[in-house]
């Protein structure tokens, strides 16, 4: 029965290849769309991981999150230097802003102001020109697309790029671009004393009035849950395209088995059970399904760059993908089946 198959497969090669095509790009989305809900978490977690905090200050009642913390006393950092089990406390803001890209086009970024020579609220490393030293300068993110020299503008205040830092974004795909705390307090807060987080190192003994303790777990949940709609609609979406898949490998079957309506009398008549029958239609439409697994990783390895949203496919995608190429075959073979097993195996005699 396998022979067959195969001879079959052979045989209707250009429909086999159509449908592996078509399956394999399907399948490719659904990995492409698996990057995109991971890549919100994944650069959250960069983000923050990146800032090197042990835990944040933030005000009492905020939700946690990173794009969109409430303004406390620039003051609680003082106090909390001086809070026992702290070694230390720097200051942060974090606020989306629009940025006007060397007197032309806009675009949005994720302005972070911090205290330039520490570890903690920074950047990290850049991966080409140097860290902010001094107001006016400016890291910004890889997505920024900005070299360095380059130059733009929030709210009317100049800044220009020094350095460069890859995997820092914030709200599907928006660069975060750090300057520092003096400048971001200019831009955002028009000069006044207010910051939107103090950043710890150490286990506090307690905490001045009107803040609260998070940490960074639980920054990143509550930044996540922001994008919780959009997740949601790139999950229904996956779900869809896998529904789209096995349509397609569904309709080859079962074109090919209106096509080999006298093979399948033949093979009844000579005793081919149903199950039979089953298993050919079966390993006929798991071929195309895996064959199409195949072509999909290889072409959502090479459109991940393509999207300006950070795509991040988990590597169990890759492991899950073929078993559920497997059930999407063989439910897809169950729509042949119908069909082949109410043939009679007389019609193998007709016309003799």
């Amino acid at each position: 029965m396998f022979t067959i198959t195969l001879q079959d497969l052979r045989f209707r090669a250009r429909q086999f290849v159509i449908a592996v095509i078509g399956a394999g790009l399907v399948f490719a989305m659904t990995l492409l769309l698996a990057g995109l809900a991971a890549g919100f978490s994944v650069e959250i977690n960069q983000t923050v991981q990146g800032v090197g905090a042990q835990s944040w200050a933030l005000a009492s009642g905020s939700v946690g999150r990173m794009a969109a913390l409430s303004p406390i006393p620039e003051s609680d950092v003082s106090a909390l230097e001086h809070t026992p089990g702290v070694t230390r406390a720097v200051p942060l803001i974090v606020v989306p802003q629009a940025a006007k890209i060397d007197g032309g086009p806009v675009e949005s970024v994720n302005l972070i102001g911090y205290q330039p020579g520490q570890d903690l609220g920074g950047p990290g490393e850049p991966v080409a020109g140097s860290a902010v030293m001094a107001s006016g300068e400016a890291v910004v993110g890889s997505r920024m697309n900005l070299g360095i020299g380059r130059q733009f503008t929030v709210s009317g205040h100049p800044f220009k790029v020094v350095g460069v830092v890859a995997n820092r974004s914030l709200l599907g795909g928006t660069p975060n671009a750090y300057v520092t705390i003096g400048d971001a307090q200019q831009v955002i807060f028009g000069g006044r004393p207010l910051i939107g987080a103090v950043l710890i190192s150490g286990k506090p003994q307690g905490l001045p009035n009107g803040l609260q303790l998070l940490s960074n777990t639980q920054i990143e949940a509550a930044s996540l849950a922001q994008m919780a709609q959009a997740v949601s609609s790139i999950s229904n979406s996956r779900a869809f395209m896998w529904l789209i898949a096995a349509i397609i490998v569904a309709a080859l079957v079962y074109v090919t088995a209106l096509e080999r309506t006298r093979d399948f009398a033949v093979l009844k008549a000579v005793g081919a059970s149903t199950g039979k029958l089953f298993a050919g239609l079966a390993a006929q439409a798991v071929i195309v399904a895996l064959a199409a697994a195949v072509i999909a990783a290889a072409v959502s390895s090479f459109m991940t760059g393509l999207f300006v949203q950070p795509v991040d496919i988990p590597a169990s995608a890759f492991f899950v993908l073929p078993l559920s190429a497997l059930v999407v075959g063989l439910i897809a073979s169950l729509a042949a089946l119908r069909r082949a097993a109410s043939i009679d195996p007389a019609a193998a005699f007709a016309g003799a």
